[in-house]
């Protein structure tokens, strides 16, 4: 039978979250569930709860950073057990069959990887809830094993902000000897960096705010830009091999592609809102590209969890009741805060 769930969401893009009672469904075969301890507040669950991009579905319970202990496992279940720490994502499903997802890169499913929120569930048609909740029913392939010893109070955020930053650092080899510039310290930023400087590269923090320097250099960076400085910027012409653009708006790029060396790459992973023109000599003239990048796959999340327990990477957060959601949001727009608001459900209880 369906379990009654707890949560915060909103009945529409003007209102407040507030407190709601709403249907998971029994478990499938191949389900777990998931008693939730802890859920990161990322900037898109603010924008999908105000409808920013369009096509919110309400009542919208957000939450796609999700931590929590397993109590309940379908009968197909064999990679996670009654009691075991886990951690689920920006998805809970996919098709499992098309090239994509047998290549671990189920975000791409050519059928549409199945959101945490705001989705149409592949089986019964109905919409996905996130983790401002108390407990969650997801595939089992999507739920994810925290690594023994890790601090589970700060996991949360890795599930999106982690992976986002991690997976263009991955799928573009960097390491040892690769100079780097994360452009950004906020949410994804200050991850890039922390992330980048593990892997061994050169890290230099691109900033339009002074004060952040030193916050910068704790976090990992070895150097850091002052992108209105014009002497700073000319300076590092042709400087960097790769550049991490976590800048969550729509922003000019030219300044920055001039500081990238031969065959040079950025990688944007804030931005998804048009974007203005750029010079194309900025790209033919020392063979630099630009692109984007998503979350990565189940194999790679997993992948980039060992890695920060390897590493003792995690997120700077502050946590927060359930309660004090709306004053988060609010905090949010006005980026007061270093730099991811975690939920402590089990203040809650």
């Amino acid at each position: 039978m369906p379990t009654t769930a707890k949560g915060w969401g909103t009945d529409a893009a003007d209102q407040p979250l507030r407190p709601m009672e709403f249907e998971r469904r029994d478990l499938r075969a191949n389900d777990v569930a998931i008693q939730i301890t802890h859920s990161g507040i990322c900037h898109s669950d603010l924008h999908t709860c105000r409808n920013d991009w369009g096509g919110s579905r309400y009542p919208v319970v957000p939450g796609h950073e999700i931590v929590g202990t397993v109590t309940a496992v379908g009968p197909d279940v064999t990679k996670h057990k009654v009691g075991d720490t886990v951690a689920v994502g920006c998805m809970v499903d996919s098709c499992m069959e098309c090239d994509q997802c047998l290549e671990g890169w189920e975000i791409f499913c050519r059928q549409g990887a199945i959101q945490t929120y705001n989705s149409k569930d592949r089986h019964d048609g109905s919409v996905t809830k996130g983790g401002y909740s108390d407990h969650v029913v997801v595939r089992d392939h999507f739920v994810c094993k925290v690594p023994d010893g890790m601090d589970v109070k700060r996991v949360a955020p890795l599930l999106c902000a982690g992976i986002t930053t991690y997976s263009p650092l991955r799928q573009y080899d960097v390491g040892k000897n690769t100079k780097v510039a994360v452009v950004g310290l906020g949410g994804l930023g200050h991850m890039g960096v922390k992330l980048a400087a593990a892997m061994g590269a050169h890290v230099t923090m691109i900033t339009t705010t002074p004060e952040k320097g030193e916050d910068a250099r704790r976090l990992g960076a070895h150097d850091v830009i002052v992108s209105t400085d014009p002497e700073q910027m000319k300076a590092a012409a042709t400087r960097f091999d790769f550049i991490l653009n976590t800048i969550p708006v729509s922003h000019e790029i030219d300044g920055y592609l001039q500081l990238l060396g031969r065959s040079g790459r950025m990688v944007i992973v804030g931005a998804l809102t048009p974007m203005p023109g750029f010079i194309g000599a900025n790209l033919v003239f020392w063979n630099r590209a630009v692109g984007g990048s998503a979350i990565g796959g189940i194999p790679e999340t997993q992948e980039m969890l060992e890695f920060c327990a390897r590493h003792d990477i995690y997120p700077e957060v502050e946590h927060i009741r359930i309660e004090q959601v709306n004053e988060a949001y609010e905090r949010l727009l006005k980026n007061d805060v270093r730099y991811r608001f975690v939920i402590d459900m089990e203040q809650n209880a």
